[in-house]
């Protein structure tokens, strides 16, 4: 019996990440994990915060009543009335514990909404460059994704959004920091796509969600500040994870938080609370809902991966590779010398460094470098860069 034709394209066209990391795989086996240079997936590898594990053993230990029991699909209501309260003050509105749900992590949150919102063949955009997954969620329930050229300096080009935005426009989607390129787009930049938002709702007649994903947004360097999104747009929906910030990836556990204003906000919900039930998540893992809904001022020290990255760009720069320095996540977009991303992908491969060509974030001309390894990995790998370097500019 064949597998289904969507599934059997999208696995032909699957992440270059996954590709890559499966490949880093390989080359540990055959030469051992100390001489390669993983530079591909966004792994943390920092500890979570030490009160993380502490809260984790306190609530094992105690004795709770439904410790492991079923809970509201939406998730634990003492933990969503906190993440309301964290949420609402960071961006200057006014929520409670309704407009949160518990979710499996931000990919889980991602599918819960895009379910709930779109119709077949309705249209969700997002600024390259972006995290391509967004075209698998998109497709899982009906949707067509579609890019829009971003500017040569990562931001959002609001003249090429309006020009693509139409009728069958759903949803616009934003991350910031952005992955792949550590761009934190200024609160200019939101305050200029939020008008564009609610002029195009008027003209179609029906509103054109914003859908900020905003797993990094406590990764953050050199004093920049991630601009608000529900003061500025009232059909707005946010959804996160804690995956880098508490760095436990693996842990799956997020959130949405749906703006207040949003229209037909109590069906909206509804829906979602549905969606996050019939997808098969049935509920956010009950243990971490209770860990991350008391510990929501714990965070990783983003001043260990700006380290990270001071000591990358130093490198690099010196070697000759051009780029914008990432102003949060953990990763960097450089330029491709010789311009042809496979080429310094492949070259840096024999170097036994990987990293993920700018193809896989519709960005051609550039690579990510996830830098969230060790300080001596990125020390080590230098001389492969400064080789790569110097074979594709010989080419």
């Amino acid at each position: 019996m064949p597998i289904s034709e969507n599934i059997k394209q999208a696995a032909t066209g699957a992440s270059f990440i996954r590709k890559m990391f499966e490949k880093g795989a390989i080359l540990k086996k055959e030469f051992g994990a100390e001489n390669v240079f993983d530079f591909s997936l966004g792994n943390p590898d920092m500890k979570p915060p030490k009160e993380f594990e502490e809260k984790l053993i306190e609530i094992i230990k105690s004795e709770m009543p439904g410790k492991y029991s079923y809970m509201p699909n939406a998730g634990h209501l003492y933990v969503r009335e906190n993440i309301a309260k964290k949420v609402a003050s960071e961006q200057n509105v006014d929520l409670t514990a309704n407009n949160i749900i518990m979710t499996c992590g931000a990919g889980g949150g991602m599918n819960v909404i895009l379910k709930t919102i779109l119709n077949p063949g309705q249209k969700v955009l997002a600024s390259t460059p972006c995290f391509m997954e967004y075209k698998f969620y998109a497709g899982n329930h009906g949707g067509i994704f579609e890019t829009v050229a971003g500017t040569e300096d990562f931001d959002i080009d609001i003249e090429a959004m309006e020009k693509k935005i139409c009728k069958d426009t759903a949803a616009i989607i934003i991350n910031s920091p952005n992955n792949p390129s550590g761009k934190v787009y200024s609160q200019e930049t939101i305050n200029k796509l939020a008008a564009l938002l609610y002029k195009k709702s008027e003209e179609f007649g029906r509103e054109i969600y914003l859908i900020s994903d905003e797993p990094y947004t406590k990764i953050i360097f050199d004093n920049n500040k991630v601009a608000s999104i529900f003061d500025k747009y009232k059909h707005s929906i946010i959804v996160t994870s804690y995956s880098k910030e508490l760095s436990i990836p693996g842990e799956r556990i997020g959130y949405i938080a749906v703006n207040n204003g949003a229209a037909d906000l109590q069906e909206l919900l509804a829906g979602m609370i549905l969606c996050n039930r019939i997808l098969g998540f049935v509920n956010a893992p009950g243990l971490m809902q209770r860990a991350v809904g008391e510990l929501t001022d714990i965070t990783i020290d983003p001043m260990v991966y700006q380290k990270k990255r001071d000591i990358l760009c130093d490198g690099l720069r010196k070697i000759g590779y051009e780029f914008i320095p990432p102003q949060g996540t953990f990763y960097l977009f450089p330029k491709c010398p010789g311009k042809d991303d496979m080429a310094i992908v492949d070259a840096l491969l024999e170097e036994k460094i990987l990293v993920v060509p700018g193809s896989g974030f519709s960005f051609p001309g550039h690579f990510r470098i996830s830098f969230c390894v060790e300080d001596s990995t990125i020390e080590r790998a230098m001389a492969g860069f400064e080789k790569a370097f110097k074979k594709v500019m010989e080419e």
